[in-house]
Protein backbone atom coordinates (compact mmCIF):
# COMPACT_ATOMS: atom_id res chain seq x y z
CA UNK A 1 0.00 0.00 0.00
CA UNK A 2 1.26 3.25 -0.67
CA UNK A 3 0.52 6.38 2.05
CA UNK A 4 0.97 10.08 1.69
CA UNK A 5 0.97 12.42 4.59
CA UNK A 6 -0.30 16.01 4.27
CA UNK A 7 0.10 18.09 7.50
CA UNK A 8 -1.68 21.38 6.06
CA UNK A 9 -4.55 20.12 3.61
CA UNK A 10 -5.92 22.84 1.74
CA UNK A 11 -9.06 24.06 -0.37
CA UNK A 12 -7.38 25.95 -3.39
CA UNK A 13 -9.82 28.42 -4.82
CA UNK A 14 -8.73 29.54 -7.99
CA UNK A 15 -10.44 32.72 -9.48
CA UNK A 16 -9.75 34.64 -12.44
CA UNK A 17 -10.67 38.32 -12.83
CA UNK A 18 -9.77 39.74 -15.80
CA UNK A 19 -9.04 43.46 -14.79
CA UNK A 20 -8.33 43.44 -10.99
CA UNK A 21 -8.96 46.87 -9.60
CA UNK A 22 -8.01 46.94 -5.69
CA UNK A 23 -10.15 49.18 -3.84
CA UNK A 24 -13.53 48.02 -6.13
CA UNK A 25 -15.57 45.35 -5.98
CA UNK A 26 -14.81 42.59 -8.67
CA UNK A 27 -16.60 39.99 -9.95
CA UNK A 28 -14.88 36.89 -11.21
CA UNK A 29 -14.90 35.36 -14.60
CA UNK A 30 -13.48 31.55 -13.90
CA UNK A 31 -13.87 29.82 -10.32
CA UNK A 32 -12.50 26.37 -9.29
CA UNK A 33 -11.87 24.62 -6.22
CA UNK A 34 -9.93 22.14 -5.43
CA UNK A 35 -8.24 19.97 -2.65
CA UNK A 36 -4.80 20.85 -1.84
CA UNK A 37 -1.50 20.07 -0.48
CA UNK A 38 1.44 18.27 -1.56
CA UNK A 39 0.84 14.36 -0.23
CA UNK A 40 -2.78 15.09 -1.89
CA UNK A 41 -1.32 15.85 -5.26
CA UNK A 42 0.46 12.89 -4.98
CA UNK A 43 -2.11 10.40 -4.07
CA UNK A 44 -4.36 12.30 -6.84
CA UNK A 45 -2.20 11.24 -9.60
CA UNK A 46 -1.15 8.07 -8.36
CA UNK A 47 -5.20 7.66 -8.52
CA UNK A 48 -4.93 8.63 -12.35
CA UNK A 49 -2.36 6.28 -12.96
CA UNK A 50 -4.03 3.51 -11.45
CA UNK A 51 -2.47 3.41 -8.55
CA UNK A 52 -4.48 3.43 -4.84
CA UNK A 53 -3.03 4.73 -1.85
CA UNK A 54 -4.31 6.17 1.67
CA UNK A 55 -3.98 10.37 2.04
CA UNK A 56 -3.23 11.05 6.27
CA UNK A 57 -2.81 14.31 8.12
CA UNK A 58 -5.05 16.72 9.66
CA UNK A 59 -8.62 18.36 8.53
CA UNK A 60 -10.70 20.58 10.37
CA UNK A 61 -14.41 22.07 10.12
CA UNK A 62 -16.24 22.60 7.20
CA UNK A 63 -12.98 23.26 5.12
CA UNK A 64 -11.89 19.80 6.09
CA UNK A 65 -15.57 18.07 5.36
CA UNK A 66 -14.97 19.56 1.68
CA UNK A 67 -11.39 18.07 1.33
CA UNK A 68 -12.36 15.02 2.39
CA UNK A 69 -16.00 14.41 0.01
CA UNK A 70 -13.70 15.86 -3.07
CA UNK A 71 -11.09 13.13 -2.30
CA UNK A 72 -13.75 10.44 -2.04
CA UNK A 73 -15.30 11.76 -5.29
CA UNK A 74 -12.03 10.62 -6.74
CA UNK A 75 -12.21 7.33 -5.28
CA UNK A 76 -8.90 8.35 -2.61
CA UNK A 77 -9.34 6.70 0.86
CA UNK A 78 -8.98 9.75 2.64
CA UNK A 79 -7.84 8.69 6.20
CA UNK A 80 -7.28 11.85 7.78
CA UNK A 81 -7.52 12.85 11.45
CA UNK A 82 -10.06 15.61 12.36
CA UNK A 83 -8.68 18.36 14.81
CA UNK A 84 -11.48 19.55 17.00
CA UNK A 85 -9.67 23.35 16.75
CA UNK A 86 -9.88 25.60 13.74
CA UNK A 87 -10.70 25.12 10.11
CA UNK A 88 -8.49 23.87 7.23
CA UNK A 89 -6.91 26.24 5.35
CA UNK A 90 -8.86 28.06 2.28
CA UNK A 91 -6.12 29.32 -0.75
CA UNK A 92 -7.25 31.96 -2.97
CA UNK A 93 -5.37 32.02 -6.17
CA UNK A 94 -5.63 35.37 -7.98
CA UNK A 95 -5.55 35.16 -11.97
CA UNK A 96 -5.63 38.81 -13.53
CA UNK A 97 -2.68 40.31 -15.22
CA UNK A 98 -0.62 39.68 -12.37
CA UNK A 99 -1.28 36.32 -10.02
CA UNK A 100 -2.11 36.60 -6.59
CA UNK A 101 -1.93 34.32 -3.50
CA UNK A 102 -3.30 34.65 -0.08
CA UNK A 103 -2.33 31.35 2.26
CA UNK A 104 -4.66 30.33 5.09
CA UNK A 105 -3.03 29.29 8.36
CA UNK A 106 -5.04 25.90 9.44
CA UNK A 107 -6.20 24.33 12.44
CA UNK A 108 -4.48 24.16 15.78
CA UNK A 109 -2.81 20.81 15.74
CA UNK A 110 -1.69 19.80 19.11
CA UNK A 111 0.09 16.87 20.57
CA UNK A 112 -2.82 14.65 21.11
CA UNK A 113 -3.75 14.94 17.17
CA UNK A 114 0.15 14.01 16.55
CA UNK A 115 -0.42 10.67 18.62
CA UNK A 116 -3.12 9.62 16.73
CA UNK A 117 -1.31 10.33 13.18
CA UNK A 118 1.89 7.65 15.07
CA UNK A 119 -1.05 5.25 15.88
CA UNK A 120 -2.07 5.24 12.28
CA UNK A 121 1.60 4.87 10.89
CA UNK A 122 1.51 1.86 13.27
CA UNK A 123 -0.45 -0.02 10.60
CA UNK A 124 2.19 0.30 8.25
CA UNK A 125 3.78 -2.70 7.02
CA UNK A 126 7.04 -4.21 5.44
CA UNK A 127 7.18 -3.15 1.78
CA UNK A 128 4.37 -0.50 1.94
CA UNK A 129 5.37 3.48 0.95
CA UNK A 130 5.09 6.18 2.33
CA UNK A 131 5.39 9.93 0.86
CA UNK A 132 6.00 13.01 2.83
CA UNK A 133 5.52 15.78 1.36
CA UNK A 134 5.44 19.70 2.22
CA UNK A 135 6.11 21.80 4.72
CA UNK A 136 5.45 21.84 8.69
CA UNK A 137 2.53 23.80 9.88
CA UNK A 138 4.56 26.42 12.57
CA UNK A 139 2.30 24.37 15.82
CA UNK A 140 4.20 21.56 15.28
CA UNK A 141 7.68 20.38 15.45
CA UNK A 142 9.84 20.97 13.06
CA UNK A 143 11.73 17.60 13.07
CA UNK A 144 8.18 16.08 12.63
CA UNK A 145 9.69 13.99 9.18
CA UNK A 146 12.59 13.02 11.48
CA UNK A 147 10.87 12.20 13.72
CA UNK A 148 8.41 9.53 12.01
CA UNK A 149 11.38 7.72 9.92
CA UNK A 150 13.29 7.45 13.07
CA UNK A 151 9.71 5.81 14.46
CA UNK A 152 9.80 3.69 11.45
CA UNK A 153 13.17 2.52 10.90
CA UNK A 154 12.70 -0.73 12.00
CA UNK A 155 10.02 -1.56 9.41
CA UNK A 156 10.77 -2.27 5.98
CA UNK A 157 9.34 0.92 3.94
CA UNK A 158 10.09 2.71 0.96
CA UNK A 159 10.01 6.43 2.17
CA UNK A 160 9.93 9.23 -0.10
CA UNK A 161 10.68 13.09 1.17
CA UNK A 162 9.74 16.29 -0.71
CA UNK A 163 10.41 19.08 1.40
CA UNK A 164 12.79 21.77 1.43
CA UNK A 165 16.31 22.77 3.52
CA UNK A 166 16.50 21.26 7.16
CA UNK A 167 13.35 19.06 6.77
CA UNK A 168 14.95 17.36 3.96
CA UNK A 169 18.71 16.84 5.40
CA UNK A 170 17.49 15.76 8.64
CA UNK A 171 16.06 12.92 7.26
CA UNK A 172 19.28 11.80 5.83
CA UNK A 173 20.94 9.74 7.68
CA UNK A 174 17.69 7.31 8.32
CA UNK A 175 18.33 6.60 4.40
CA UNK A 176 15.22 7.55 2.60
CA UNK A 177 14.21 5.39 -0.66
CA UNK A 178 13.78 8.63 -2.33
CA UNK A 179 14.37 12.51 -1.93
CA UNK A 180 12.93 14.89 -4.97
CA UNK A 181 14.41 18.50 -5.06
CA UNK A 182 14.44 21.20 -6.96
CA UNK A 183 17.33 22.28 -8.42
CA UNK A 184 16.90 25.49 -6.09
CA UNK A 185 16.32 23.99 -2.96
CA UNK A 186 19.46 21.59 -4.15
CA UNK A 187 21.80 24.41 -4.02
CA UNK A 188 20.34 26.20 -1.23
CA UNK A 189 21.61 22.79 0.77
CA UNK A 190 25.16 23.48 -0.38
CA UNK A 191 25.14 26.97 -0.54
CA UNK A 192 25.58 27.31 -4.63
CA UNK A 193 23.45 27.93 -7.30
CA UNK A 194 23.03 25.23 -9.35
CA UNK A 195 22.08 25.93 -13.03
CA UNK A 196 23.56 22.61 -15.81
CA UNK A 197 21.98 19.35 -15.15
CA UNK A 198 25.88 17.82 -14.59
CA UNK A 199 26.27 20.26 -12.07
CA UNK A 200 22.85 18.72 -10.25
CA UNK A 201 24.33 15.42 -10.61
CA UNK A 202 27.18 16.56 -8.40
CA UNK A 203 25.45 17.65 -5.81
CA UNK A 204 22.80 15.12 -5.23
CA UNK A 205 25.26 12.44 -5.21
CA UNK A 206 26.19 14.39 -2.22
CA UNK A 207 22.75 13.83 -0.50
CA UNK A 208 23.87 9.99 -1.50
CA UNK A 209 26.60 10.69 1.00
CA UNK A 210 24.78 11.76 3.72
CA UNK A 211 22.19 9.04 3.52
CA UNK A 212 19.51 9.52 0.12
CA UNK A 213 19.14 5.83 -1.63
CA UNK A 214 18.00 7.81 -4.84
CA UNK A 215 18.05 11.60 -5.64
CA UNK A 216 15.28 13.14 -8.06
CA UNK A 217 16.02 16.73 -8.65
CA UNK A 218 13.45 18.29 -10.98
CA UNK A 219 14.69 21.63 -13.29
CA UNK A 220 11.44 23.01 -14.35
CA UNK A 221 12.48 24.21 -18.20
CA UNK A 222 15.93 22.38 -18.01
CA UNK A 223 14.56 18.69 -17.14
CA UNK A 224 15.70 16.51 -14.57
CA UNK A 225 18.59 14.53 -13.04
CA UNK A 226 18.02 10.95 -11.20
CA UNK A 227 20.81 9.65 -9.24
CA UNK A 228 20.59 6.18 -8.31
CA UNK A 229 21.26 3.65 -5.26
CA UNK A 230 22.78 1.45 -8.03
CA UNK A 231 25.12 4.16 -9.52
CA UNK A 232 23.31 5.04 -12.41
CA UNK A 233 23.06 7.92 -13.70
CA UNK A 234 20.03 9.75 -15.74
CA UNK A 235 19.30 13.34 -17.44
CA UNK A 236 17.05 14.28 -19.91
CA UNK A 237 15.71 17.62 -21.40
CA UNK A 238 12.33 18.54 -20.65
CA UNK A 239 9.51 17.45 -22.89
CA UNK A 240 8.24 20.57 -24.94
CA UNK A 241 5.29 22.20 -24.24
CA UNK A 242 3.14 25.43 -23.25
CA UNK A 243 3.38 25.68 -19.13
CA UNK A 244 -0.56 26.38 -18.05
CA UNK A 245 -0.07 25.77 -14.37
CA UNK A 246 3.08 24.97 -12.37
CA UNK A 247 1.21 24.05 -9.55
CA UNK A 248 1.38 20.30 -8.39
CA UNK A 249 4.26 19.53 -11.29
CA UNK A 250 7.01 18.53 -8.97
CA UNK A 251 4.52 16.19 -6.52
CA UNK A 252 3.27 14.34 -10.13
CA UNK A 253 6.68 13.82 -10.55
CA UNK A 254 6.62 11.78 -7.28
CA UNK A 255 3.79 10.17 -8.10
CA UNK A 256 5.17 9.02 -11.88
CA UNK A 257 8.26 7.83 -10.74
CA UNK A 258 6.59 5.77 -7.91
CA UNK A 259 3.90 4.41 -10.74
CA UNK A 260 6.94 3.36 -12.97
CA UNK A 261 9.26 2.40 -10.01
CA UNK A 262 6.42 -0.02 -8.85
CA UNK A 263 5.20 -1.00 -12.35
CA UNK A 264 8.71 -2.44 -13.33
CA UNK A 265 11.19 -2.03 -10.64
CA UNK A 266 13.29 -0.25 -13.00
CA UNK A 267 15.06 2.87 -12.32
CA UNK A 268 15.08 4.34 -15.93
CA UNK A 269 11.63 4.05 -16.43
CA UNK A 270 10.28 5.23 -12.83
CA UNK A 271 13.01 8.66 -14.17
CA UNK A 272 10.98 8.53 -17.36
CA UNK A 273 7.74 7.99 -15.79
CA UNK A 274 8.51 11.02 -13.31
CA UNK A 275 9.47 13.29 -15.93
CA UNK A 276 6.73 13.29 -18.16
CA UNK A 277 4.23 12.89 -15.46
CA UNK A 278 5.70 16.62 -13.85
CA UNK A 279 5.47 17.44 -17.44
CA UNK A 280 1.81 16.36 -18.42
CA UNK A 281 0.95 18.32 -14.83
CA UNK A 282 2.46 21.47 -16.14
CA UNK A 283 0.61 21.39 -19.57
CA UNK A 284 -2.84 20.99 -18.26
CA UNK A 285 -5.30 23.03 -15.54
CA UNK A 286 -5.30 19.93 -13.74
CA UNK A 287 -3.85 17.23 -12.66
CA UNK A 288 -1.86 14.44 -15.12
CA UNK A 289 -4.23 11.75 -16.07
CA UNK A 290 -2.49 8.70 -18.21
CA UNK A 291 -3.77 9.59 -21.03
CA UNK A 292 -1.27 12.45 -21.20
CA UNK A 293 1.70 10.80 -19.75
CA UNK A 294 1.77 8.44 -22.20
CA UNK A 295 1.30 10.79 -25.13
CA UNK A 296 4.08 13.03 -23.79
CA UNK A 297 6.42 9.97 -23.11
CA UNK A 298 5.66 8.70 -26.76
CA UNK A 299 6.64 12.14 -28.62
CA UNK A 300 9.81 13.10 -26.28
CA UNK A 301 12.91 11.89 -26.87
CA UNK A 302 15.51 11.12 -23.51
CA UNK A 303 18.79 11.45 -23.56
Amino acid sequence: MIYTVTFNPSLDYIVRVDEFQLGRVNRTEEEIIYAGGKGINVSIVLKNLGFDSTALGFLAGFTGAEIRRLMECQGIRADFIEVPEGISRINLKLRSREESEINGMGPEIQEKDIRKLYEKLDSLEDGDVLVLAGSIPSVMPESMYMDIMKYLEKKKLRIVVDATRDLLVNVLPYHPFLVKPNNHELGEIFGVELTGRDEVVEYAKKLQERGARNVLVSMAGEGAVLVTEDGAVFKSSAPKGTVVNSVGAGDSMVAGFLAGFLESGDYRNAFEMGLCTGSASAFSEQLATREEVEAIRKSHTFE
